[in-house]
């Protein structure tokens, strides 16, 4: 997952243009995508798909022709969606197009003018600090065109319709928590599926943030009913211990799942509440589609210092954190995926497990007791209103343990899902 991070942090992204599409043709050497091209101009909710951006070029040149800021070191130095700019001006006319982080002088700031056209370049403070007076020569070698938004989608068929919805963003340059690790963590949690036939479909979206979350949904309104669950994945690879944001609804099955894994685990982890503010989780739930969505990270967004900023770098993220994240994200998926309801089809009275060989089956087992007491509980609580995680949950079981008894009595034919 690191490698694939740091395949992708040169590449100059943003909401559309070829950087999107670099960075999804990297992520679909790991897994088939079907990439989507939606027309500029075309309309999405309330929102339009803006016009593609691309530059090639953006740099400064000082008065001795010295090239003190330019693109070619990193893909933070220009304004996003700048247009094309090639001039020579004072520093003085200059200035209020370079944005800086005053507190963090060795710091490069991440900065966006996607709606308002606008131009301009971001350096450390300290590099502005050390500019001479004079005439400056600026260069933004950038294209603002009709073209299209990219994003891609990944599918695991399985064996209902009904999806479980994973969605990570894709717009951002030389940010390598916010949000490659969120991109790597997702594509490797669905190779993780590969071959196997869950019982949800699994759709993962690598999606634009913002316009790219409101076009899928735009396109999808028809059929987004059949999305049962879901997950946005950002800021994945920090040292910081993890935190899940709940959906809008806050009980959600998600929300239930997430909560039980993260506590039966041990892991070291902070639940929040709802906010309409932060990725692409407030998308999904906003009041008309209000989707069961939440969001897990580990430091959540605009939680640490290096937050986009050019301190976000390779060395930010750790193997051990992603590695971390996605085995959590494997075991929620592993809970939500069997979590049935069933029904006792002998429920008045206690069915003879014994004469199906239920009892003797245990054998000399050191989890013996806990296996029967399982079976009782499943059978207890089989009334079609109530999963297997409310029955791990009341009787204070493994999970795993509850769905090893649910398949017994089911293969007796005591109870159906």
């Amino acid at each position: 997952m690191h490698a694939l991070v740091e395949r992708m942090y040169p590449l100059r992204r943003s909401i559309t243009g070829d950087g999107v599409r670099a960075t999804l043709d990297v992520v679909g050497e790991l897994l088939p995508l079907e990439v989507h091209e939606v027309p500029t101009g075309t309309q999405v909710l309330d929102w339009t798909v803006p016009r593609e951006w691309n530059v090639r070029e953006a740099w400064i040149a000082d008065p001795s022709g010295r090239r003190v800021v330019d693109l070619a070191d990193s893909s933070l130095h220009v304004l996003g969606y700048s247009v094309p700019v090639s001039a020579r001006m004072p520093l003085s006319e200059l200035r209020p197009h370079l944005h800086t982080l005053p507190d963090r002088p060795k710091w490069v700031p991440y900065r966006t003018s996607y709606y308002k056209p606008d131009w301009g370049f971001c350096l450390a403070q300290e590099t502005l600090d050390a500019l001479p007076d004079g005439e400056y020569e600026v260069r933004i070698d950038s294209t603002l065109a009709d073209g299209h938004l990219t994003y891609g989608e990944h599918v695991v068929p399985g064996q209902v319709p009904d999806e479980v919805l994973v969605s990570s963003h894709v717009c951002h340059p030389a940010l390598a928590n916010d949000n490659l690790a969120g991109i790597a963590v997702a594509a490797f949690l669905a190779r993780s599926l590969a071959g196997s036939t869950p019982y949800y479909t699994y759709r993962f979206l690598f999606a634009p943030g913002t316009i790219g979350a409101i076009t899928w949904l735009a396109r999808n309104a028809g059929g987004v009913e059949r999305v049962k669950h879901g997950l946005v994945l950002a800021c994945a690879g920090d040292r910081g211990s993890l935190t899940y944001k709940r959906s809008r609804r806050g009980d959600a099955e998600i929300d239930r799942v997430m909560r039980y894994v993260l506590e039966t685990s041990g892991r070291p982890h902070e639940t929040r509440e709802f906010t309409p503010y932060g990725y692409d989780e407030r998308q999904f739930c906003s009041p008309g589609f209000d989707l069961g969505v939440g969001s897990l990270s580990r430091t959540p967004y605009a939680g640490y210092p290096e937050y986009h900023t050019s301190a976000d770098d390779l060395d930010f993220v750790t193997p051990e954190a992603m590695e971390d994240t996605l085995a959590v994200c494997r075991e929620v998926f592993a809970v939500l995926d069997r979590n049935r309801r069933y029904v006792n089809l002998s429920p008045y009275g206690e069915p003879q497990l014994g004469r199906r060989g239920l009892y003797g089956a245990l054998g000399g087992r050191s989890d013996a007791q806990e296996a029967q007491m399982a079976m009782l509980w499943v059978l207890s609580l089989s009334d079609g209103e109530h999963g297997l995680l409310d029955v791990a949950e009341r009787a204070g079981l493994p999970f795993d343990t509850v769905v090893a008894a649910a398949d017994a009595l089911h293969g007796a034919g005591l109870v159906k899902a």
